[in-house]
């Protein structure tokens, strides 16, 4: 072959920006096929019944692939549970900047969660099921920890007088419970859903948790 012609195929051969770009979109494609199936079959089964082998069928790769986006089974889980925790403690954020007050924060809060859950029941699951396992890993960081951007929250309702004043971290505690047990009641049949039907209700309750007032 002569100078020339080794040359070119040299070039050819190179791959591209393009090419290079292609690459990297699928193996950001295969990662996002990887997690959505993961989280479904965790939810499932749970995280310990649930093989790589399992996964790897569910998405329709060899699971060498799986390896390559994550070093275990288990850092899978916790990756994640620890990036959807920090979506919703994202949200809580926005939701603490756009609305003025504790009642309409409130309002959005449980509503955006409860749509959440009524479009991705899994997910529901997978944090509700899972949290003891992970919990000790979420950062103490507003912006990655839900628990702590919902007490910034309720502290600045405990500033303007809102609510009285307490102890935001379990007055925190205490509207999730609020929030979660009527999903982990539609979630095994024992509420007839979708859980959006009671947002209202959930919302209403919450304000009477965090005023310490009894149910009507």
């Amino acid at each position: 072959m002569s100078p020339a012609k080794e040359a070119r195929r040299s070039v050819a051969d190179r791959p591209t920006t393009a090419r290079l770009a292609g690459r990297g979109r699928d193996g950001a494609a295969t990662r996002a096929r990887i997690e959505a199936e993961a989280l479904r079959l965790f939810a499932e089964k749970g995280v310990d019944r649930t093989s790589v082998r399992d996964i790897a069928q569910a998405v329709g790769v060899a699971e060498g692939a799986l390896y390559r986006h994550f070093p275990s089974k288990e850092a899978l889980a916790r990756s994640l549970f620890l990036s959807r925790y920090g979506e919703l403690a994202a949200r809580i954020g926005e939701i603490r900047a756009a609305f003025p007050d504790l009642r309409s924060r409130l309002a959005a809060i449980v509503t955006h969660a409860c749509r959440l859950f009524d479009e991705q029941p899994a997910l529901f699951a997978y944090l509700l099921l899972n949290q003891h396992d992970h919990l000790g890993a979420v950062p103490e960081a507003t912006s990655g920890n839900l628990v702590e951007a919902l007490a910034v929250l309720l502290g600045d309702a405990v500033e303007r007088g809102e609510i009285p004043p307490q102890n935001v971290t379990l007055a925190s505690a205490l509207a999730l419970g609020c929030l979660v047990q009527p999903a982990a009641f539609v979630l095994y049949g024992r509420l007839a859903g979708p859980l959006s039907l009671h947002a209202e209700a959930i919302a209403a309750g919450i304000r009477r948790v965090l005023r310490g007032e009894e149910p009507d």
